[in-house]
C-alpha cells in the first residue's frame, strides 16, 4: 500500500466521525424532543473543539512530526463516538462527544491533509502531479463525511438502537487505523522553529494578502453552505418529509458530499494559477445553493431541497481543491500544516450558521434571514473577484 493511501484512510475515518451526526439532528429533535435551537447547537458546538485543534495541531506537528498528532486524532475519534453513544443519558454527553469530534476533525484536516500532501510527492510517490495532494486530501474528507452520514442515517431510519449503534460502528472502523498510522512513514523531521514550543504556533504566511483577501473570504461559505443545505434544511421540511425525514436528511447529506467528491477531479480545470477563478466560482455556486434552499423551505419541496444540495456540493468540491492549492502555494516550507489549520478553522466556523439562523428566526421571518445570508454570499463573491488577480505568490 502506498504511504499516502494509509493516511488517506485515517483522514477518511476521522471525517466519518465528524459528519455522522448531521443526519441525526432530526432524530434528536423528534424523538428526544430537543428544541430546534439546541439541536443546531449540537451541530455547531464541535467548532469549539475543532478550531483550537486546527490552529494548534498543525503547528505542533510541524515540530514533533505528523504521526504523534494523527494518533491523538484517532484516539479522539474513538472517545468522541463513545461519548455520543452515551447520548441517551443526557444532552451533556452529546455536547462532549461533539467537542471530541471537533478535535478529531481538526487534527485530521490540519495534520492529515498536510501528511497526505507530503506523501504525494518526491520519493514517496514520484508519479504524482503537483495538485495530487490537494485532490486526495479533499476527497478523503468528502468521502469520509458522506460515508459517516450514510451509515448513521440508514441505521437511524431502519436499524436497532439508533441513538447508539452508529457510533459503535464508527469506533469499530476507526480503531484499526491506530496501527495503520503507526506504520506510516514520517515526513516532518525538521523539528520546526527553534526555541520554546509556543513559538511554533506562529504562522508567518497567515498574514499573506492573498490568504486574507481571497482564501479567508471564501472559507466560511464552504461549511456554512453545507450546514444549511444538509444540516438545517431537513429540520425545516418535516411537514413535507413526514416519517421519511431521516431518509431525506441522509439523502441530502450524501447528495451534497457525493457531488462534491465527483467534481473534485474536475476542479483542477476550474482552478487557475493566475486568478482566483476557482474560489470565485465556488462561492457563487454555494450562494446560489443557499438561495435554492430558501425556495425549498418556502415551497416545502423535497426535490428542490435535493437540487439545492447538488449545487452546494459542486461549490464545496471546487472550493476545497482550489483553497488547498492556494494554501499550498502561499505557505512557507515550515508552516504548511499551520496555514492549512487556519483555513479550516475559518471554514468550519460556517457550521455555526444554522444555530445563528435558528436564533434570529425566532424574531425575524426565516425566509428573510436566509435571503440576507444570500446577499452576504454575493458580497463575498464580489470581494473575491476584486482581489482575484492580486497578491499572487511567486
Amino acid at each position: 500500500m502506498k504511504p499516502w493511501l494509509m493516511v488517506w484512510g485515517a483522514v477518511f475515518v476521522c471525517s466519518w466521525g465528524g459528519n455522522q451526526f448531521s443526519p441525526l439532528l432530526l432524530m434528536y429533535e423528534q424523538r428526544a424532543h430537543y428544541s430546534s435551537v439546541l439541536v443546531t447547537v449540537f451541530l455547531g458546538v464541535y467548532v469549539l473543539g475543532l478550531a483550537p485543534a486546527l490552529l494548534v495541531a498543525g503547528s505542533l506537528s510541524d515540530r514533533h512530526g505528523r504521526r504523534p498528532l494523527m494518533l491523538i486524532g484517532i484516539a479522539s475519534a474513538v472517545v468522541g463516538s463513545g461519548l455520543l453513544a452515551l447520548g441517551p443519558l443526557g444532552p451533556g454527553f452529546l455536547m462532549a462527544g461533539r467537542l471530541f469530534a471537533g478535535v478529531t476533525v481538526g487534527i485530521a484536516m490540519a495534520v492529515g491533509n498536510s501528511w497526505v500532501k507530503e506523501l504525494s510527492q518526491g520519493r514517496f510517490d514520484p508519479g504524482a502531479d503537483v495538485a495530487s495532494g490537494a485532490r486526495r486530501a479533499s476527497l478523503a474528507f468528502t468521502l469520509g463525511s458522506a460515508s459517516g452520514a450514510l451509515v448513521a442515517g440508514l441505521i437511524a431510519q431502519w436499524g436497532p438502537i439508533p441513538e447508539v449503534l452508529p457510533f459503535l460502528v464508527h469506533i469499530a472502523v476507526a480503531l484499526p487505523f491506530a496501527v495503520v498510522v503507526w506504520r506510516t512513514p514520517e515526513t516532518q523531521t525538521s523539528g520546526g522553529v527553534a526555541g520554546p514550543w509556543w513559538r511554533q504556533l506562529g504562522i508567518p504566511s497567515a498574514g499573506h494578502r492573498r490568504f486574507t483577501r481571497v482564501v479567508l473570504v471564501a472559507a466560511p461559505w464552504v461549511f456554512g453552505s453545507a450546514a444549511i443545505g444538509y444540516g438545517y434544511l431537513p429540520t425545516r421540511l418535516t411537514g413535507a418529509t413526514g416519517t421519511w425525514g431521516l431518509v431525506f436528511a441522509t439523502a441530502a447529506t450524501v447528495v451534497a458530499l457525493g457531488v462534491s467528491s465527483a467534481v473534485q477531479p474536475l476542479a483542477k480545470r476550474v482552478h487557475s494559477v493566475t486568478s482566483a477563478r476557482g474560489l470565485a466560482t465556488a462561492v457563487l455556486l454555494m450562494t446560489v445553493g443557499i438561495a435554492v434552499v430558501t425556495v425549498a423551505i418556502v415551497q416545502q419541496s423535497v426535490w428542490i431541497g435535493l437540487a439545492a444540495n447538488v449545487v452546494i456540493g459542486a461549490g464545496i468540491g471546487i472550493a476545497l481543491v482550489s483553497a488547498l492549492l492556494e494554501v499550498q502555494r502561499i505557505a512557507g516550507p515550515r508552516d504548511l500544516a499551520g496555514l492549512t489549520g487556519v483555513f479550516y478553522a475559518v471554514a468550519y466556523a460556517g457550521f455555526l450558521a444554522p444555530a445563528v439562523i435558528a436564533a434570529v428566526a425566532q424574531v425575524v421571518a426565516l425566509p428573510v434571514v436566509l435571503w440576507v445570508v444570500v446577499a452576504l454570499g454575493l458580497v463575498s463573491w464580489v470581494a473575491v473577484l476584486v482581489s482575484s488577480r492580486r497578491h499572487i505568490p511567486a
